[in-house]
């Protein structure tokens, strides 16, 4: 870094993109606060205009200032889009001089806007980092990060009125085959007694039945081992006495039995 007096109110420092220009004591606006010097260059030699660097400083289409020189602290001063000092250019005396455009608290940076032409070639490819533009990229970073929070959470709160809405249908399913369930025993309990009934006065009938009608079934063999048959129209008759008429001799016998 150079020496410089304790008399300027400057100071070079560190600054956010390297060196800076720092306000040692307190600039009132307007005040010239350093000259930007170097040899000048002729855009008409060839020789002149054949040298590039980042710290020329045109001052009309012929001239041109060469501030790389190490004696020109001018060229410390940094760019800044919304600068507290500006660059005063007097063509005829081919020179540059830098004045406050507002008061300069001491510690503060100075800094300048460099021109379009300066920050399209070698700021804009890099990104300018003023104080400006970074407070600019700073609540754009803040708004992107807000945004991301905020279709975050929208998303969260989608995805919970998806598992609830899901949850409720389940519910309502499992309650759907809960009451169909009860209701199917329920139907099964009601229906169990009159099958029972009907079950049981289907025995009892057939029972009574079957019973009446085993009665002649059970004297054919009993009649057979007692007397065999010899006809086939004397066993219809001994079978059916029912059905065939008492005479008078069958009545006398049976009174003679009887006596």
């Amino acid at each position: 870094m150079p020496v410089l007096s304790s008399k300027k109110p400057y100071r070079v420092g560190r600054s956010r993109t390297g060196l800076g220009l720092f306000a040692t004591k307190r600039i009132k606006k307007g005040t010239k606060i350093i000259r930007y010097f170097g040899p000048l260059l002729d855009s008409k030699k060839k020789k002149d205009d054949a040298i590039e660097n980042k710290y020329l400083f045109e001052l009309d289409n012929r001239w041109t200032i060469d501030g790389s020189v190490r004696k020109n602290v001018a060229r410390y001063i940094n760019h800044a889009c919304k600068p507290n000092a500006e660059s005063d250019v007097r063509p005829r005396k081919r020179k540059v001089f830098i004045r406050a455009i507002k008061n300069i608290e001491a510690g503060d940076e100075i800094n300048y806007d460099y021109g379009t032409d300066y920050f399209k070639a070698y700021l804009k490819p890099i990104g300018c980092k003023c104080d400006a533009c970074e407070k600019k990229r700073k609540k754009k970073r803040a708004e992107a990060r807000a945004e991301r929070l905020r279709l975050k959470a929208k998303e969260l709160k989608k995805a919970e009125r998806k598992a609830k809405r899901k949850a409720e249908k389940e519910a309502a399913k499992r309650a759907k085959t809960k009451s169909s369930a009860k209701a199917k025993s329920k139907a099964k309990a009601e229906l169990k007694p009159d099958r029972k009934r009907k079950v049981l006065n289907g025995v009892r009938a057939s029972g009574g039945t079957s019973a009446r009608r085993s009665r002649p079934k059970s004297v054919v063999p009993m009649v057979a081992a007692e007397q065999p048959i010899a006809a086939t129209s004397e066993a219809s008759a001994a079978f059916a006495p029912s059905l065939v008429m008492p005479t008078a001799t069958t009545v006398d016998e049976a009174q003679q039995a009887s006596a």
